[in-house]
């Protein structure tokens, strides 16, 4: 969910050097919420989640018009949203 909220605050500095902040956090976000799809063996999310990492990657940063990234912030959002509410990590009873 903090991904989300972090993709729609990002719509607001698209034009500015913090959008590269913005970046690092959306890119490092997407690859957590891949170890936690692979931990739950929901491994379908991870193509999701990837080219969510590639795209706001800041290392090698893809350049889009404006409208191109509110589109883009818009579906990752929603794509993180749901893999926060269908992603469920089992918790092993040994413990």
């Amino acid at each position: 969910m903090l991904a989300a909220v972090i993709l729609l605050a990002a719509v607001a500095v698209i034009d500015s050097g913090w959008f590269t902040l913005f970046r690092y956090a959306i890119a490092v976000l997407a690859l957590i919420v891949c170890v936690f799809a692979y931990q739950a063996k929901q491994w379908w999310w991870i193509a999701g989640l990837v080219p969510i990492a590639v795209v706001w990657n800041p290392i090698f940063p893809l350049d889009f018009a404006p409208p191109v990234w509110y589109a883009l912030h818009l579906a990752a959002a929603i794509v993180f949203v749901a893999a926060g509410l269908l992603i469920k990590i089992p918790v092993s009873k040994d413990k």
